[in-house]
């Protein structure tokens, strides 16, 4: 920890290939998929979500991602882990090649039954046997809990629910718990005391924060939780990936906000900024808009050192 009670260091997760392009409207070809990941990696990003390993029927913006992993350079030390959504998911993730996988619940019942179709309990029992054939395997195991601060039907959730489905994530032998802000209406005090609850139940080194940021307030939100201890963050490279649930609004927090909000805290990533901003130029220019986080904005001349 620093002098002034933050971590020294704090490991970024991009998602953005994973949850920032399944949220965009338009599926991008194998050969851009794979040059955006081999950017962030060259950046310095030690986790990046490599894609997801569910229908295409379903979600068209992940097809292929055994490619997508077969066609990476990948770098030692870099993280590639791919989500899947059961044992169909994992055992195409095996024959890919995969690492690492993450499994996705959730803290809102309302949630999961519109999202997956069945009970939070349900949700558990159905990673149980992926969790185990996963770790038989050699792989390690991310656990995502969704809805952690609010979901889109029911509105607040109670702290006691994320901890008991982190604290079941975890009993299934997930490394890590990443805790997420899906509709992006958390506030410090709320995320505080959220992380509060959960580390009753785990060690806060075990979590991470994954905010969105539908209401501004995520670097807000992340900065209490560092404060707590949380050292690692999930975000996605100039704010990919919308918000389903708040039409028109940001969904997760930008890779560059969150480099800048560190880097002047004086929190080491290893991430390098202009090597960043020329990843997100380059999946900029090929799913044409502009970047949604205000630092890859404020920063859009500025060329690589």
């Amino acid at each position: 920890m620093t002098t002034t009670g933050l971590p020294g260091h704090v490991r970024i997760v991009e998602v953005g290939p994973r949850d920032g392009l399944q949220n965009e409207a338009t599926p991008l070809d194998v050969a851009t998929r794979v040059g955006l990941i081999d950017r962030l990696s060259a950046a310095g990003l030690p986790a990046i979500e490599a894609g997801s390993f569910v229908s295409p029927k379903w979600v068209p913006q992940m097809a292929d991602t055994d490619a997508v992993l077969a066609g990476i350079t990948r770098r030692e030390g870099v993280d590639y882990p791919v989500l899947v959504p059961n044992m169909r998911g994992l055992e195409a993730a095996l024959a890919a090649g995969a690492r690492e996988v993450a499994v996705f619940g959730a803290a809102s019942e309302s949630f999961s039954q519109k999202n997956i179709n069945c009970s939070i309990a349900e949700s558990l029992e159905r990673f149980r046997p992926v969790c185990d054939e996963a770790i038989r395997q050699g792989l390690r195991v991310r656990g995502y809990v969704s809805c952690v601060l609010g979901c889109p039907y029911e509105g607040e959730i109670a702290p006691d629910a994320v901890a008991t489905v982190a604290r079941a994530l975890a009993d299934m032998g997930c490394y890590e718990i990443s805790l997420g802000d899906t509709v992006g209406t958390g506030t410090p005090g709320k995320a505080g005391a959220m992380v509060a609850t959960v580390t009753e139940e785990l060690p806060v080194g075990m979590l991470a924060a994954h905010f969105h940021d539908t209401y501004g307030q995520a670097l807000a939100n992340l900065y209490a939780v560092l404060q707590q201890g949380v050292a690692v963050i999930d975000s996605s490279v100039t704010g990919l990936g919308g918000c389903p649930y708040a039409a028109g609004a940001s969904g997760n927090v930008a890779t560059e906000d969150v480099l800048y909000m560190l880097d002047g805290l004086g929190i080491e990533t290893g991430v390098d900024m202009d090597a960043l901003l020329a990843a997100g130029r380059f999946i900029g220019e090929r799913l044409d808009h502009a970047p949604s986080g205000r630092v890859a904005r404020a920063l859009a001349g500025r060329a690589p050192a």
